[in-house]
């Protein structure tokens, strides 16, 4: 076992050789990688595969014998100071790298076909192999310092995934604001990292807790300054993790490619900042006040993102709230304490969100092929609807990720989040009363988004043609930019070849009545009618698009399963699992109970979850059948100045929830405008002030320089006559100047 875990290096290191030798060959050979890249795809999953494998077995022996291993070897020496650097296995290690190699490879697959006819489809999968090694090191990290380094990484991963289409502008100021929004967290958890240190004395994690504990014991410490770095630490996970107020770049992030989105919202990027909270627990369980601060946050966040993501009519930004409330959920857990239904939670939400985000990029992916669809309508669930009929498997993948993260048994969230709901009540009513009304809005919100995209008809408008003007069919392409063909009102066909397909070779053909559907055509037939209107069906993605479905869909229906107790002693594989790190709390674990009697506890979060979806079908279900009717929904909640107290209420929240409770615009009145005036005063003072002094001397250096070379023409008697000159003038003045004085003197 211990030789197994010898060559636990492998795990963030082993994909890391693909964005090199892409690089690599783009530098060499430019030509020839670009003509073999789909090859590229390969190497890509393969290694990733091997990593999870070589996890999914560590994770075993873990069970097995609830042991854990750390290797560290010195890297700077210097009297008493030691850097090492190394890497520690541990439960919390092992599932974290089951779910980043197990999401990433359903992403992998997923993308391969999504971003096959994107012109930066190398860069992408470089970008993805890096952001997987820099996660993989994140999680395998054992010191402050190395967690330090692979963190800034995996922000810059981001940066550069989020701005992945950097020519459209959205996506450029979305990756940049992701970015400097994380700079202000990370910033803090430098910080937080350095106070530590100087209580300490140590990056490394075990001497680290052991020490810090008996300081504290001890009362060796300055409690007010240890809640002070623990705060600041805190900081970096609020940023990461999207917790209020540091969530503003997350529904904006959004911009990226849809794969992205799905790595970065189910077990990446968001899940670190929930492992760094769980990673330093120990740390943080002995200091006052600082869980329950962590805590406060959590449910705050809880609810935030619930509320915003009720109006949002962006169907990835709603699921991005969505993320951001689940994620409330996690932080309140570790808040409480709760370190195995954090990390339950963790685990059945990353397999839900990421089957959710690769179903929105199904739709978003059928929403294309529409002739005469726009750019700003491909995510926008009003011009959905009715896709139920030809995204089959999309849709009944995306039904049971919506049910799962609404709470609906036997799914994955339904045990983690009850179980999460159950400890909130022993902890505060307060918070479990706004954490189980915020269950209930979360099954509202999901199957909204549900009905909008796949029932009723679709809400598409197509323009009519008619005259003998030339039309023009707009093509979308994956990488946002659009290309017209011109079409003559004479030509009742436009083909298209292969290369200039959206995403497959698949085509399809309607007529008038938009009833047949052809496939196997080498090209895409668009019908056009003299007078009448031009369209296409949607379609169903790739196999290999679905393929990644269908394994998150299992995943979805029964990872679940390992938190329930089956067994007479009420043991259950999770809490096995976990037993190393729960005694490194010095908790006891929990006397789990038997899944009837968990049922049981759980009849009133399902009754609310059940509520939320019947109030969701009866606001949108009689409404969403027209395009123009989508009004009605908007009418319900916005009657006009001359409704009632209460309609004028609902209208309220409706805008609160639309406009992101007004704390974006909050931000850019406050803080940016305060900075940019800070920065027009400091450019101000620099150039006038500063460049001022410095052009000043230079300038009266010139002007006295041009006058004295004048003076030295050379001539004798002009040198004598201006010395002269001079003593005369200073005889006079000292006369002048001096011989009251002298007066002054001889009289007294």
């Amino acid at each position: 076992m211990e030789q197994t875990y010898q060559y636990g290096w492998i795990i963030p290191f082993l994909p890391l050789p693909v964005p090199m030798l892409i690089g690599v060959g783009l530098l060499l050979f430019p030509t020839a990688t670009k003509n073999l890249h789909r090859l590229w795809t390969l190497p890509t999953i393969f290694l990733l595969s091997i990593v999870m494998i070589f996890s999914t077995n560590l994770s075993i022996e873990q069970i097995n014998s609830s042991s854990i291993y750390q290797y560290v070897w010195s890297w700077t020496l210097n009297n008493d100071f030691s850097l090492e650097f190394g890497y520690l296995i541990d439960p919390l290690t092992s599932i974290m790298s089951m779910l980043i190699t197990t999401v990433g490879i359903t992403v992998l697959i997923y993308s391969d076909n999504y971003m096959a006819h994107d012109q930066g489809y190398l860069r992408f999968f470089a970008s993805m192999s890096f952001f997987s090694t820099s996660m993989l090191g994140l999680v395998t990290s054992s010191n402050l310092i190395q967690i330090y380094i692979f963190w800034e990484l995996v922000g810059m991963c981001s940066y550069l995934l989020i701005g992945f289409w950097f020519t459209r502008p959205l996506a450029a100021n979305a990756c940049q604001k992701a970015f400097v929004t994380n700079r202000v967290g990370d910033f803090g958890l430098l910080l937080g990292i350095f106070g530590f240190f100087w209580i300490t004395g140590s990056f490394e994690f075990r001497d680290l807790f052991e020490i810090f504990n008996n300081l504290v014991y001890n009362n060796e410490v300055n409690s007010l300054f240890v809640t002070l770095c623990a705060v600041l630490l805190f900081a970096g996970a609020v940023a990461k993790s999207a917790q209020f107020p540091l969530h503003v770049w997350l529904p904006d992030a959004m911009e990226g490619p849809t794969p992205i989105s799905a790595l970065i919202h189910a077990a990446t990027m968001v899940a670190a900042g929930i492992f760094l909270v769980a990673r330093l627990l120990p740390l943080f369980i002995v200091i006052p006040y600082i869980m329950n601060f962590i805590s406060l946050i959590g449910i705050i966040t809880v609810l935030l993102g619930a509320t915003l993501a009720l109006s949002q009519k962006d169907i990835k930004r709603g699921l991005a709230y969505s993320t951001m409330s689940q994620l409330g959920y996690m932080m309140l857990a570790l808040g409480m304490g709760s370190f195995r239904s954090a990390l339950f939670h963790l685990i059945t939400h990353a397999y839900s969100k990421a089957l959710l985000f690769l179903g929105s990029g199904s739709v978003i992916h059928s929403m294309e092929s529409i002739v005469g669809y726009s750019p700003d309508k491909n995510q926008n669930m009003v011009f959905m609807g009715g896709l139920r009929k030809h995204v089959p498997i999309t849709k009944t993948s995306f039904l049971l990720g919506t049910f799962s993260l609404c709470g609906i048994p036997p799914l994955a969230c339904f045990w983690s989040k009850d179980e999460i709901l159950n400890d909130s009540w022993l902890y505060s009513p307060i918070f479990a009363k706004i954490a189980w009304i915020t269950a209930g809005l979360t099954a509202f919100y999901m199957f909204r988004i549900y009905l909008l995209t796949f029932e009723g008809h679709l809400n598409v408008h197509f323009q009519n043609y008619s005259g003998n003007q030339n039309i023009f069919f707009y093509s979308i392409s994956l990488w946002g930019k659009g290309r017209s063909k011109r079409i003559n009102k004479n030509f009742r066909l436009l083909r298209m070849n292969n290369n200039e397909s959206l995403f497959s070779k698949k085509t399809y053909q309607g007529d008038e009545n938009g009833k047949k559907r052809n496939k196997g055509q080498p090209f895409i037939n668009i019908v056009s009618f003299e007078n009448k209107k031009i369209f296409s069906y949607p379609y169903e993605s790739e196999n290999t698009m679905l393929f990644s479905l269908l394994v998150l869909v299992f995943f979805t229906l029964f990872v679940g399963s390992i938190g329930i107790p089956f067994n007479q002693e009420g043991t259950d594989i999770l809490s096995k699992w976990l037993a190393p790190s729960i005694n490194l709390l010095h908790q006891k674990s929990k006397d789990s109970t038997y899944w009837y009697e968990f049922l049981k506890d759980a009849i009133f979060s399902v009754s609310l979850a059940y509520f939320g979806i019947f109030f969701a079908s009866f606001l949108y279900k009689p409404i969403y059948s027209s395009f123009k009717n989508f009004d009605l929904i908007n009418s319900f909640v916005k009657r006009g100045r001359n409704g009632s107290r209460w309609d004028k209420l609902i209208n309220a929240l409706y805008d609160w929830s639309y406009n992101r409770a007004y704390i974006d615009a909050f931000y850019t009145t406050s803080f940016i405008a305060m900075i940019r005036g800070l920065g027009k005063l400091t450019n101000f003072f620099d150039r006038r002030v500063i460049d001022g002094i410095t052009n000043g001397v230079g300038v009266i250096s010139f002007f006295v320089g041009e006058g004295i070379k004048y003076l030295g023409g050379g001539r004798i008697s002009f040198y004598l006559f201006f010395y002269f000159s001079c003593v005369l003038i200073f005889l006079l003045i000292s006369y002048l100047y001096f011989l009251p004085f002298l007066r002054f003197l001889s009289v007294s």
